[in-house]
């Protein structure tokens, strides 16, 4: 039985192997017959179907990045869609604010321009409050004050004694308006007199505190000057004479080598009248320091002598004035600045100011015509008075005795003309002395003059101290009347 089965069984696989040559044979002729010809669209299709499935598997590889890539997008986007509708509501809301500001500023702009009309006003009314109140205390006012004691004043106040002792102080700052002045002199009986005058400074006042009491006219003679407007254009030009032997001379035109060697000068008077001297050296300067360099280099060449009352005994009168010039330019229809002809009606100006128009003015229609300016011109000036002297006391004797005379009776003019002033004289005498005809804007015009008594305190110099605070009491006796040109009136001493 075992072998008939085996038998069967090669029979079988026999014919499996018969039937499976069969079919590979069927299944290569039916593979021969259906595939197409080269060439065709079919063998192309053929051939593309790898790289069809290779990049359908690469499509499918690369999908989920994809997606990634595009889910970041999407995100970016939706931040960068919210940050332009917040900044598009920024730029509402800076907007609005921007239209809320623009009103704002246009209500500040006219606030700003009723708030500078309103200044101007002021401006205006400070400054005729502030002439009206020089002119109520007077254009001249006398200050005095006491200097301190020197080593000098050390020496015994009686030489004939030989002996060595502290200097008495006979002058004393009762208050800020008193001078009080022990008057004990040999041979004579012991007098106090009192003086009075608007300011009193003592010993230890400073110059700071001297200045404060300046500056007021200082004020008014800048007032309507310094402007912020930049038509106008301000110089300032600066002269300084020494009136020597009653002579002028011009300091800045000198060579430096010896006293009085510049040229004179002499006062010429217009028919209007005002007093000029020509041809004077006029120097400009543009700040502080060059004033000062020019103050300083005219005060070395001052006329100076060695006395046995001073080692440097100035011989002349030292007069410095800054002359303040500005130029205004006017519209072609003749309009003035703020403080022009109105102003002028109603205050007077400050100390020297003259108003004139320049000459040589176009038409107001000609074309390219400059426009016409109005000068105006301010003067300050500083005079240093030679002091009084004694003859016995210096011990001059020569030129420097027809020095000390000169000197003296340029004071002694002074005086007189002070008193003129005072007593209402129909003829007040300039001319007896060139320090008066060169003062004579100053002290008869309607400058405001500020005079400082500068008195020692030792007993040894009570007869100049007494000599000088009498001069400034004439000197307070004169009240000028404020419109230009009016009579000077008595005012009575205090």
């Amino acid at each position: 039985r075992i072998v008939d089965l085996e038998t069967e069984k090669a029979v079988l696989h026999l014919r499996l192997a018969q039937g499976g040559g069969a079919s590979s044979g069927l299944c290569s002729a039916c593979g021969q017959r259906a595939r197409p010809p080269r060439g065709g669209p079919r063998w192309a299709l053929l051939q593309l179907r790898p790289g069809i499935q290779t990049l359908k598997q690469d499509i499918k590889a690369l999908h989920a990045p994809f997606l990634e890539v595009l889910r970041n997008c999407w995100d970016h986007l939706q931040a960068a869609l919210s940050e332009v509708a917040a900044g598009v509501q920024r730029a509402q809301l800076a907007h609005q604010a921007l239209l809320t500001w623009r009103c704002e500023a246009g209500r500040l702009e006219r606030r700003l321009r009723d708030a500078d009309a309103r200044y101007l006003l002021e401006r205006r009314r400070r400054r005729e409050l502030h002439n009206r109140l020089v002119e109520l205390r007077g254009n001249i006012r006398v200050h005095c004050r006491i200097r301190p004691l020197l080593p000098f004043d050390e020496e015994s106040d009686d030489p004939a004694s030989g002996n060595s002792s502290e200097p008495a102080e006979v002058v004393q700052a009762v208050d800020e308006e008193t001078v009080l002045v022990k008057c004990d002199r040999p041979a004579h009986p012991l007098i106090n007199k009192t003086y009075r005058f608007e300011r009193v400074y003592g010993p230890a006042e400073s110059q700071q505190v001297v200045f404060e009491d300046v500056r007021p006219l200082l004020t008014s003679l800048l007032d309507g000057l310094i402007s912020e407007n930049p038509s106008r254009s301000l110089k300032v030009d600066v002269s300084i004479v020494e009136i020597y032997n009653n002579d002028i001379f011009d300091l800045l035109a000198k060579d430096g080598r010896t006293a009085a060697s510049g040229p004179k000068r002499e006062v010429l008077t217009s028919e209007e009248p005002k007093q000029e001297v020509r041809p004077l050296t006029r120097a400009p300067v543009h700040s502080a320091a060059e004033f000062m360099a020019l103050a300083a280099g005219s005060l070395r060449l001052r006329a100076k002598l060695a006395t046995s009352v001073h080692a440097s005994s100035s011989r002349s009168h030292l007069i410095i004035t800054a002359t303040l010039t500005t130029a205004t330019e006017h519209s072609s229809s003749g309009a003035c600045h703020p403080w022009g002809a109105e102003q002028q009606s109603r205050t007077p100006p400050p100390e020297g100011r003259r108003r004139s128009a320049s000459g040589g003015r176009n038409s107001l229609g000609a074309p390219g015509a400059q426009r016409p300016m109005e000068q105006v011109h301010a003067k300050l000036q500083l005079v240093d008075l030679a002091g009084s002297e004694c003859v016995g006391a210096s011990g001059v004797t020569g030129p420097a005795l027809r020095e000390t005379s000169l000197i003296n009776r340029s004071l002694v003019a002074l005086a007189d003309v002070l008193a003129a002033l005072a007593e209402r004289r129909g003829h007040v005498p300039y001319r007896n002395s060139k320090l008066t005809h060169f003062l004579q804007n100053v002290l008869g015009g309607d400058a405001k003059l500020l005079v400082i008594l500068c008195v020692s305190p030792c007993l040894k110099h009570v007869a100049e101290t007494l000599r000088c605070l009498g001069f400034g009491v004439r000197a307070s006796q004169v009240q000028r009347s404020p419109a230009r040109g009016g009579r000077p009136a008595l005012r009575k001493p205090r």
